[in-house]
């Protein structure tokens, strides 16, 4: 088959089309390269007026007049490849926004693809309308949401989250829905908002090229070794505030023990570099299931702090833990590092766990073949 890619986050398209490409299939990826991870795509669309003047004069004008001249430039950047963007016998969406403009260009952009190419797909696996909807409805137990229900942050702060579920946003959500012939999820935290829409049709783990990502052999030798990656602009919304105040407790009674390795906001290749040496990586805490960066750790049998919950735990029938579940509480999480520094040999049996289950069920060859007959049969 032909496939086009569109958008990228996390390296989920790049990692799928190496599944696919192993298989036999032409696959062509284009997208921004998620702003400063910068992940590789086929079509490069560059994001322009990010800084100096040219931002400032950017902000005016929107003030002024509405127009976007970011968003005005990737559109401009995607219709001069519109030769190299038609004839596709499979066309997937990275989300709803899949460039990251306005919802008046995505639109633009959707009615394209789903004009020149025979089927359209979604995925679920960012903030969208539902996902973000069901968080505001509080029907989580907890969610990327808590931060804004406890006071943590402002409703601005988290524009780029509500935004999803204002009335511009949920216009283009329903536009997309009227063009595509299915929705994809790829975790928990997107699966159970979705169950029981007519145009569901499933779970697919992430893919994760474990060729890439060869194992790790586990040792501690001398201190063990936690890194804790933070994004500064989701700080609150990955649960950083838990982790950090977990490893400054943590610090003043182990130090003797313990090494920790924090970054902030790097690319993604430096990022992967700066935690090979970990032993226990931070992920996440306001998720049920793990993210991209967990899985990819956990490949490499890191022992991951990341969404665990009950859902994961049951819907992959798990009989020994592959990670462990951080929870919305700095005591909680600083109690289950203390048991893993106490208890060292733990940590190995928690990294081949962690390696067998991506193995099993994330494995990219494996998660392209259930793409494809996902798109076949809908």
């Amino acid at each position: 088959m032909k496939i086009l890619l569109v958008g990228e986050y996390s390296r989920l398209h790049n990692s799928l089309k190496e599944g696919l490409t192993a298989v036999g299939h032409d696959v062509t990826i284009i997208g921004c390269g998620d702003y400063f991870k910068n992940y590789p795509v086929d079509i490069k669309l560059n994001r322009k007026y990010t800084s100096g003047l040219a931002k400032k004069w950017k902000v005016l004008l929107y003030k002024l007049f509405n127009i976007d001249l970011a968003a005005e430039a990737i559109k401009k950047q995607f219709f001069s490849h519109s030769e190299n963007l038609k004839g596709y016998d499979v066309v997937q969406l990275i989300n709803e926004s899949p460039l990251g403009v306005t919802p008046k260009i995505e639109k633009e952009v959707v009615s394209f693809l789903a004009e020149h190419n025979k089927k359209l797909f979604l995925l679920s696996c960012g903030t969208d309308y539902i996902s973000v909807k069901y968080a505001y409805d509080k029907k989580f137990r907890y969610s990327i949401l808590s931060p804004l229900f406890e006071g943590k942050v402002s409703e601005k702060e988290f524009d780029p989250v509500l935004k999803y579920i204002q009335p511009e946003f949920k216009s283009l959500h329903e536009f997309v829905f009227q063009h595509i012939s299915g929705v994809i999820a790829t975790d928990m935290d997107y699966h159970i908002p979705m169950k029981g829409h007519p145009l569901y049709v499933g779970l697919i783990p992430n893919p994760i090229n474990t060729e890439e990502l060869p194992y790790i052999p586990f040792s501690v030798e001398d201190k063990i070794v936690i890194f804790h990656g933070i994004n500064r602009s989701n700080y609150y919304k990955k649960g950083s505030d838990y982790f950090e105040a977990a490893l400054s407790k943590l610090n003043e009674k182990y130090a003797d023990k313990i090494e920790i390795i924090t970054v902030e906001s790097v690319p993604y290749a430096e990022y992967i570099e700066l935690y090979n040496k970990a032993h226990i990586v931070l992920d996440q805490v306001l998720g049920f299931d793990q993210g991209y960066n967990a899985l990819e750790a956990m490949a490499k049998g890191k022992v991951v702090f990341t969404g665990a919950e009950k859902e994961f735990v049951e819907y992959y029938n798990l009989e020994k833990q592959v990670a462990i579940n951080a929870l919305p509480d700095a005591q909680a999480i600083y109690n289950d590092l203390e048991q893993l520094i106490l208890n060292p040999s733990e940590l190995t049996g928690i990294s081949k766990n962690a390696r067998k289950f991506i193995e099993k069920e994330h494995h990219f060859i494996k998660v392209a073949e259930k793409y494809v007959e996902t798109w076949l049969n809908n």
